[in-house]
């Protein structure tokens, strides 16, 4: 599948060691950038890019290690995805965490954390790749959430950590477009990956309520999301910024997965009956 729309481009992606930011990198790269790994377990990481260059021979990875929280660890990773002249044309702010669990229960600490890696790390990352974009141009991607523009019973701190998300890259597209820096998110749908494979393992009614609500009912894989990077990297989208774009199967045309099962199975029926109000769901 490789071809060269992104020849000589230096491409970056947080949380690329695994799930969609693996299949984020593999599609960059076999679309001929050079793609930096970036993430907190650098022995992933290594690892990760071993299998892609067993894959692909003819492509360069780089792997560094970076907490997106930390502004001076972005700058650094940054450095390391950057061509000689210190430039980059990809960044892909993938790394980020999800929670869920009934609002009554959640602590604010809980809320902190979600928020400081889903959008202050997609901050920091973004940052420093506009910085390293102005005189070139470039393409900003966050991995954003079908929970940003669906919310959701016990996605709290999750979905409204990823429309604050959406609504940076609102900010900054319109704000960098004058340099040439295209700045987009995309949405996924449910994939199935190591962040979900609990779901698909031990909750197959959950993965089927998802895929319920997918007009073309069934569930992605992490090469689907790179396929859309690698168009939003490209020139082929070349007038498209400030943009969500969802990659879901449709799912947003309907509604928020129904969790309600998960979480009761989690915490029991009594200490569920005690947070969340009966006949909330979705069906009643």
């Amino acid at each position: 599948m490789e071809n060269n729309k992104l020849d000589g481009a230096h491409a970056l992606v947080t949380g690329g060691g695994t799930g969609i930011g693996l299949g984020i990198a593999r599609r960059l790269a076999e679309a001929g950038a050079t793609v930096t790994l970036a993430g907190r377990r650098v022995e992933v990481l290594d690892e990760a890019a071993s299998v892609l260059g067993a894959e692909l021979p003819n492509a360069e990875f780089r792997t560094v290690g970076c907490d997106v929280t930390d502004p001076d660890a972005v700058e650094a990773a940054a450095d390391t995805a950057s061509n000689a002249d210190g430039r980059l044309q990809v960044v892909v702010a993938n790394a980020g965490m999800g929670t869920g669990g009934p609002f009554l229960m959640m602590e604010a600490e809980t809320l902190r954390n979600v928020l400081d890696i889903n959008v202050v790390g997609a901050f920091n990352t973004m940052k420093s790749a506009g910085l390293r974009m102005r005189e070139d141009g470039g393409s900003i991607i966050a991995i954003s959430s079908i929970a940003g523009a669906l919310g959701g019973r016990f996605r709290a701190a999750y979905g409204a950590s990823k429309a604050a998300l959406d609504m940076m890259v609102r900010s900054a597209a319109d704000e960098l477009g004058g340099f040439g820096i295209r700045v987009n998110s995309i949405r996924p749908g449910v994939v199935e990956s190591e962040a979900t494979s609990m779901m698909f393992q031990h909750m197959p009614h959950v993965i089927d309520d998802y895929v319920r609500q997918m007009p073309l009912g069934f569930v992605g894989d992490p090469e689907d999301i790179g396929d859309a990077a690698v168009w939003l990297a490209s020139s082929e989208s070349r007038w498209v910024t400030g943009q969500q774009i969802a990659v879901d199967g449709g799912h947003t045309l309907r509604r928020a997965p129904d969790l309600e099962a998960a979480i009761k199975a989690r915490l029991g029926d009594e200490t569920f009956a005690q947070f969340v109000a009966p006949g909330s769901g979705p069906n009643g």
